[in-house]
C-alpha cells in the first residue's frame, strides 16, 4: 500500500474496505458472472426456447453456486482469459463455459451470452455495483443526519450570535443552525433514494434483433424484464440504443454531489465556529495539532472531509455530464469513465467518516457564546425599530442607524434609548426585558419541527 498511486488504495485504504465488494475489478467481474448466469437460467425457463432445456432444481442451484462461490481467485482466472481474448466480457463467457465443461450442464454452453451484446452484461453489472455502493454509503449519510439532529435538539435553546456577511446579526441558536443542515441533507437523501436504477437486456442496438431472428414468438421484453426486475432488483429501460443511456446515473451522481456540497458548507461553518471558540474539540492522547505549536488542536477532521467531498464532486460532476453522451448508438468513452464510480464513492466515504469523527469530538463552549452575545447589543436595533414602526414613530430605522452604526453599544445605551421612546407600556417592557441572548425568535420551536 505504501506504493499505491491513489490515496484511496494507499493511505486511506482502511477507510474504504467496505467498497471493495462494490466497486473493485473483482466486484465488476462477479456481477458480470451473475448477470450471465441469471440470463441463462431465464432462457432455460422459457418453454418456447426448447433447445435451451429446462433445468432441474439441482442444476439451477449448481449455476447459482458459480455466483455465490465466486472469489477473487476465480476473478483472476477470468483476467487470465482476458489476457488472451483482449475482451473483458467475452472472457467472462469463456470462463462460464469452462465452469460447466464436463458437467451435466455442458449442453447449455452455447446459450451462455445468447443474443447479448457486451453492454447488456455491463450496464446491469454497473447498476448492481451502484446498488451495493448505495447500501454502503447511504447508512453513513443517515448517521450524519441523525447525529446532527441529536445535536440540534441538545443545543436547541443555546443562543448564538448570528453573522450575515460576516457581521453581527440577529441571534439564533446553535441547535437551529445544525437543524438547518440536518434538514438540507435529509432532503437530498430523498433525492438519492428516489433515483431508479435502470437496466437493459435488449441486444446490439436495443431492438431484440438477434433474439427475434432465432425465436420470433418469444416475449423477449417480458423475459428480459423478469431477469432485470425479479432477479436483479433493477428497473427495465426499453428505450435504449446499444447502451442504457446512463441518465439515471447522472441523476444519482448529481444528487450525491449536492449532498456533498451541503456537507462542505457544514464543514466550513463548524470549522469557523471552532476558530471563534464556540466549539472546542476533545483531545486525544498522543495526537499532535502542530509540529511547532503545542497548544493547537486543529479541526483536521472537518478539513479532511471538505477536501474529500471536493474530490468526490469533481468525479461525480464529470460522470454526470459525460455519461449521458454517446456518439450515435454507441462509443466506448463511457467504459473507462465508469470504472471510476467507486473512486467518487470512496472519496465520499472518507469524507463522511471524517465528519462523523469530528462531530464526535465537539464540545460546546457556552461561556464564549454568551460573551459574544453580550458584546453585541447593537443587534437589538432590529426589534426596537420594528416596534417603533408599529407605534408609528417617525424614521425608526434612521434613528437606530444613527444610534448604533459604527458605535460602541452596550446594554445601558440600548435601555436608555428604549426608555426615551413613546411606546405602549407592554411593548416598552418587552423590549427592556430583551437581550441578545433572549432575542432568538422561534429558533427553538423550529428545531422541534425537524423530522
Amino acid at each position: 500500500m505504501i506504493t499505491a498511486i491513489s490515496p484511496i488504495d494507499g493511505r486511506y485504504a482502511s477507510k474504504v474496505d467496505e467498497l471493495i465488494e462494490c466497486f473493485s475489478e473483482y466486484a465488476l467481474l462477479k456481477n458480470r458472472v451473475k448477470v450471465e448466469v441469471m440470463w441463462l437460467i431465464a432462457l432455460c425457463r422459457e418453454p418456447l426456447i426448447s433447445e435451451c432445456r429446462e433445468l432441474s432444481d439441482a442444476e439451477e442451484q449448481e449455476l447459482r453456486g458459480i455466483v455465490s462461490k465466486f472469489t477473487p481467485d476465480e476473478a483472476e482466472k477470468i483476467k487470465k482469459i482476458e489476457a488472451v481474448t483482449n475482451h473483458d466480457v467475452k472472457a467472462v463467457e469463456y470462463y462460464l463455459k469452462e465452469q460447466i465443461s464436463g458437467t451435466r450442464l455442458e449442453d447449455l454452453s452455447e446459450f451462455i451470452h445468447f443474443a447479448c451484446t457486451s453492454e447488456d452484461i455491463n450496464n446491469l453489472s454497473h447498476a448492481l455495483m451502484l446498488k451495493d455502493g448505495l447500501k454502503t454509503l447511504v447508512p453513513l449519510q443517515r448517521e450524519i443526519i441523525e447525529i446532527l439532529g441529536k445535536l440540534a435538539v441538545e443545543f436547541k435553546a443555546v443562543p448564538m450570535l448570528a453573522r450575515t456577511h460576516g457581521q453581527t446579526a440577529s441571534p439564533t441558536t446553535i441547535g437551529k443552525e445544525l437543524a438547518v443542515f440536518a434538514a438540507r441533507l435529509q432532503k437530498q437523501s430523498g433525492n438519492i433514494s428516489g433515483v431508479e436504477l435502470l437496466g437493459k437486456l435488449n441486444g446490439a442496438v436495443g431492438n431484440f434483433n438477434a433474439h427475434l431472428s432465432a425465436y420470433p414468438t418469444v416475449d423477449w421484453p417480458g423475459l428480459a424484464k423478469r431477469v432485470i426486475e425479479d432477479e436483479l432488483g433493477l428497473t427495465q429501460n426499453l428505450f435504449t440504443t446499444q447502451i442504457e443511456p446512463h441518465d439515471y446515473m447522472a441523476e444519482l451522481f448529481d444528487a450525491f454531489a449536492r449532498w456533498n456540497t451541503i456537507l462542505i458548507d457544514l464543514n466550513r461553518d463548524i470549522w469557523t465556529y471552532i476558530s471563534m471558540a464556540y466549539f472546542g474539540q476533545k483531545t486525544i492522547k498522543g495526537e499532535i495539532g502542530s509540529s511547532t505549536m503545542p497548544h493547537k488542536v486543529n479541526p483536521i477532521d472537518f478539513e479532511n472531509s471538505e477536501g474529500n467531498c471536493g474530490l468526490a464532486n469533481a468525479l461525480f460532476n464529470h460522470l454526470s455530464t459525460k455519461l449521458p453522451i454517446s456518439r450515435l448508438q454507441r462509443d466506448l468513452t463511457d467504459s473507462t469513465v465508469l470504472r471510476n464510480m467507486g473512486v467518487g464513492f470512496g472519496y465520499s466515504m472518507i469524507a463522511y467518516k471524517s465528519v462523523l469523527k469530528g462531530l464526535g469530538k465537539l464540545k460546546l463552549n457556552e461561556q464564549n457564546l454568551a460573551q459574544d452575545l453580550d458584546n453585541a447589543w447593537e443587534v437589538m436595533a432590529e426589534p426596537i425599530q420594528t416596534v417603533m414602526r408599529k407605534a408609528g414613530i417617525e424614521k425608526p430605522y434612521e434613528k437606530l442607524k444613527e444610534l448604533t452604526r459604527g458605535q460602541q453599544i452596550d446594554s445601558t445605551t440600548i435601555r436608555t434609548f428604549i426608555e426615551s421612546l413613546d411606546l405602549a407600556a407592554d411593548d416598552k417592557q418587552r423590549l427592556l426585558e430583551m437581550s441578545p441572548a433572549s432575542y432568538t425568535g422561534m429558533a427553538e420551536k423550529i428545531v422541534g419541527l425537524l423530522d
